[in-house]
């Protein structure tokens, strides 16, 4: 499949109805331990998006992901995809294409957006977020924001396509609580929980383009 057929696929199918929780919550993590997280908020979610931004590299289709540095905070040395909380007045896509911007280096006027995933709450950090789908042609010169951004990973397409992309293993979120974490895995680094559950709506979706 080139990154045409797929983006002429993608523009159609993601005016249809989408796969939303029966996508996410296969990949949901599972707490697996005695302590349990409480992720009960007083104050409704914080708007937000993040960017699946497709482009082509050696016959391969390849999306960024970025890995957190460790910090004091819900994500810390997590692995996600670009994006973060809407600024005041901007749309759902000015939201991702500004932090596909900041944290990757990716101008927003190099990105053609085709569509966009099904909305998606973010328990730990109390966040709604909105997968936005854009490309870009020809190699991407990424530069990673040297405080939000520890490493950029290319994705490939087949990390979420292969029979048995979907793994699981028990983990340690936040440094406390014990996790049961269905994942994919890309560059050797684990991707789990919101990241991973959108990005398996974005793998039912591919997959229909042979139905």
């Amino acid at each position: 499949m080139t990154l045409d057929q797929l983006t002429n696929y993608l523009t159609k199918r993601l005016q249809a109805p989408l796969p939303g929780v029966l996508a996410h919550e296969p990949l949901r993590a599972r707490p697996n331990g005695s302590i349990i997280p409480d992720f009960t908020h007083k104050l409704p979610p914080k708007p937000g998006s993040v960017l699946i931004l497709l482009y082509e590299e050696n016959g391969n289709i390849k999306f960024p992901l970025i890995k957190r540095p460790q910090y004091l905070g819900a994500h810390s040395g997590q692995v996600s995809l670009p994006g973060g909380k809407a600024e005041a007045g901007e749309t759902i896509i000015e939201t991702a294409l500004r932090e596909g911007e900041e944290e990757i280096g990716i101008h927003a006027s190099q990105v053609k957006v085709i569509g966009q995933l099904s909305e998606f709450f973010v328990m730990p950090s109390n966040f709604m977020v909105t997968p936005v789908i854009g490309f870009l042609e020809g190699s991407p010169q990424f530069k990673a924001d040297p405080y939000e951004v520890e490493r950029i990973l290319q994705a490939d397409m087949q990390d979420l396509l292969r029979t048995d992309a979907i793994r699981e293993k028990e983990i340690l979120a936040a440094g406390r609580f014990q996790m049961w974490a269905p994942h994919f895995e890309v560059e050797h680094e684990i991707v789990w929980g919101a990241t991973a559950m959108m990005l398996n709506e974005f793998r039912m979706v591919i997959e229909d383009i042979n139905h």
